[in-house]
């Protein structure tokens, strides 16, 4: 005759058993890691979250998702590589990261290759988009859901900055990725990649001289606290992918699956119009801390890098090229 406590114990265990016979929501729960590298007080980490919330709410609590910030899941280059091995199941990430897997892709990274916001939101929407998503997903196995609006970069230095001329040999830092280069090169700087969560402590060491993101990274980021000036270069329009891993993907039912590309197109968009108007927010708040904010004209900055946008450093084809320049003509 079995004892009172092992009749609870089998008792207990045929529950279970019969919960995952019958898929019960508990069983059934996963949690899902989304990481960047961006602070928790940004729109884009605010989004994340937020998608979290309601796709634990679509899916009656089988899937959770938390969203690891500030580079706490590693640096830009680890969160990337974590897709493919299943460490991260969600990022956000720069299009010249992404196009390490697949080089045309980071052509929407490239410095002036849009002639304005209403250019960039073209591609955005456009089946060449699509195309080069569909190309980085073969490539890598993983699959980019939306685009995100980064903002204009800009660049942030200890020296004043009007002309192309005047960042001849200012040593400036830059993402790590290569094409993230061009545009220091070709105006006469010197690029030097360092780890986004390094770049305060670089700037404020005098390792580098500048660096150069959009005004709300440089505002979250407190950058204009150890850098004199904000010139308004707007050398990148700039945008963030959302990529679900490859090996997440394939395990998610494709109702859930289809339930958070949603939720993920649907932040973007939010998210976008909240940097919209951060960025003229910004423009006026600096000032009042202090900060010079020099508006410069674009034009010969833009000259002394187009040229390079089908040179040595383009991961694109001329094809690709000619269409996104089509794109809201």
């Amino acid at each position: 005759m079995l004892s009172g406590t092992r009749r609870h114990v089998l008792a207990a265990s045929g529950a279970v058993l019969l919960a995952l016979a019958m898929g019960g929501p508990a069983a059934a729960q996963q949690q899902l890691k989304w990481a960047h590298v961006y602070e928790a007080n940004e729109p884009y980490h605010t989004w994340a979250v937020w998608v979290g919330e309601q796709f634990a709410q679509a899916t009656d609590g089988r899937y959770t998702i938390e969203v690891f910030p500030a580079s706490s899941l590693g640096k830009e280059t680890d969160i990337n590589e974590g897709l493919g091995l299943g460490t991260v199941d969600i990022i956000y990430t720069g299009q010249l990261f992404a196009g390490r897997s697949y080089g045309r892709i980071a052509i929407g990274g490239a410095p002036f290759m849009f002639r304005d916001f209403d250019h960039w939101q073209a591609f955005r929407d456009s089946d060449l988009f699509q195309e080069l998503a569909d190309g980085y997903r073969d490539a890598s196995g993983n699959h980019v859901v939306s685009l995100t609006y980064y903002g204009e970069r800009h660049v942030t230095s200890n020296r004043r900055i009007e002309t192309p001329e005047d960042m001849r040999g200012l040593k400036i830092r830059v993402p790590d990725a290569p094409l993230y280069m061009m545009f220091p090169r070709e105006v006469g700087a010197n690029p030097a990649p360092i780890a986004f969560a390094e770049v305060y402590l670089a700037l404020q060491q005098g390792v580098v001289d500048a660096q150069e993101n959009p005004l709300p990274t440089i505002d979250a980021k407190k950058f204009y606290e150890v850098q004199d000036y904000i010139v308004l270069t707007g050398h990148i329009t700039d945008a963030l992918l959302t990529i679900i891993g490859g090996p997440t993907w394939d395990a998610m039912a494709e109702e859930d699956r289809d339930t958070l590309v949603s939720l993920i197109r649907e932040a973007a968009e939010n998210c976008t119009n909240d940097i919209v108007r951060l960025e003229q927010d910004l423009v006026a708040e600096f000032p009042n801390r202090g900060k010079e904010v020099i508006e410069v004209d674009r034009t010969p900055f833009r000259e002394a890098v187009v040229k390079a946008h089908l040179g040595p450093a383009a991961t694109w084809d001329q094809a690709t090229y000619d269409r996104l320049q089509a794109l809201a003509d």
